[in-house]
């Protein structure tokens, strides 16, 4: 039996920094993140055949993306580092907030969370998330699948 998929990719910038790395990503630093968003519907094409518009997905998880981690710091919940805070208190002053996981910020996480975020945020929409790759760097990826 065979599956059709669509993919969209959204791309957003953002700060982060990974407590107990062993190198130089212990420190805050930032990069362009690009996901793609791989969707199967469960009723099968729709009337236009289509798996989803990708507008939708634009839409709703680039939606999300651009009001959670945009432009802003996607930290862990209880980072020892008290620089964190002081970010925390930054953005709030100008209106961007902090995401804090309860995992460390690495691009494995960030993929689980962003699996987990457009699955919720679609499946009004008769629409499976099968996987989420989100791109650190041009050249380093990590996959969640569902």
């Amino acid at each position: 039996m065979s599956e059709i998929t669509c993919a969209r990719l959204i791309s957003w910038d953002a700060l982060h920094r990974i407590p107990g790395h062993e190198g130089i990503c212990r420190a805050f630093h930032g990069h362009r993140y690009t996901a793609e968003i791989v969707c199967a519907a469960d009723a099968g094409l729709d009337a236009a055949g289509r798996v989803v518009d990708f507008g939708v997905v634009k839409r709703k998880v680039g939606g999300w993306i651009d009001a959670h981690w945009d432009h802003t710091a996607i930290l862990m919940r209880g980072d020892p580092d008290p620089a964190v805070q002081a970010v925390c208190d930054s953005n709030a002053r100008y209106g961007r907030p902090v995401y804090l996981m309860d995992a460390a910020p690495t691009a494995e996480n960030i993929a689980l969370e962003l699996l987990r975020v457009s699955a919720e945020l679609l499946k009004d929409d008769g629409v499976r998330v099968i996987r989420v790759r989100v791109w650190e760097t041009p050249n380093c990826y990590a996959d969640a699948r569902a």
